[in-house]
């Protein structure tokens, strides 16, 4: 009975897992366009950071997304006195766990922990819900502690479950994210503000990432060109060897 409590404990982070991958939508990101990571880099800074820390991710590092100290200074700069500073918040850990029930996580590799499509959906996925302390809850993250931040861009979603057949000719309820109340930007304008905010999520997570790519492929043309000399200058040494 042990033994058939502990795999079934195994096996349902699992399905839920599933579940949640099998409604996970593609985020449209792309690391390469500076413009979209800058404008992300923005919507973090002025939404994010007042309760996420960034702690592993230095202000300085936003130059690799094409801006400058002073942009930096000017535009970024507001929970710190200098750009080598990391991403910290003033906010208590204490009175964060009083306020929404657990410290808000840093988000500095959130993205390569969650995935940016999680990311994506989860962000595009809150509905009102009285039930919930804060009013809010989420279609990828069931009973979040987290109030949707970007209500005011995105509006009021409300949850509406339908009762449908399946495939198999089953009742199965289905789920539908329905816009109550709009807000500030369109649908498609705040998806596209969602997928800046995930493209700077995941290029927070790995800074150098670009640059390693890059680097590994100078290493290759290099170890390739090499083989060429190398190949011909093994056979000048062993010409004469039968």
């Amino acid at each position: 009975m042990k033994k058939l409590i502990l795999m079934l404990s195994l096996l349902v982070p699992l399905a839920v897992l599933a579940n949640e991958d099998a409604a996970l939508q593609h985020a449209p990101i792309n690391p390469n366009n500076q413009a979209s990571l800058q404008r992300g880099a923005k919507v973090f800074v002025n939404y994010c950071l007042n309760c996420h820390s960034a702690a592993y991710m230095r202000y300085n590092r936003l130059a690799d997304i094409g801006l400058t100290e002073a942009q930096i200074k000017a535009n970024l700069l507001f929970a710190a006195e200098k750009v080598g500073e990391p991403m910290t918040v003033a906010m208590n850990k204490k009175d964060a766990k009083d306020w929404f029930g657990v410290p808000p996580p840093d988000l500095s590799v959130e993205a390569r922990a969650r995935g940016a499509d999680w990311l994506y959906t989860y962000l595009r996925g809150f509905y009102r819900d009285d039930t919930r302390p804060t009013g809010w809850n989420n279609t990828v993250f069931d009973k979040v502690g987290m109030p949707h931040i970007l209500w005011q861009l995105q509006g009021q979603q409300i949850l509406k479950v339908e009762e449908k057949l399946d495939a198999h000719g089953e009742k199965a309820e289905m789920h539908t994210l329905v816009l109550d109340k709009p807000g500030l930007l369109s649908p498609a304008e705040y998806d596209g503000v969602v997928a800046d905010l995930v493209n700077y999520l995941v290029f927070m997570g790995e800074p150098a990432k670009n640059q390693r790519l890059h680097l590994g492929l100078i290493v290759l043309l290099f170890l390739g060109l090499f083989y060429v000399i190398a190949f011909y200058l093994k056979k000048e040494f062993w010409k004469d060897v039968h």
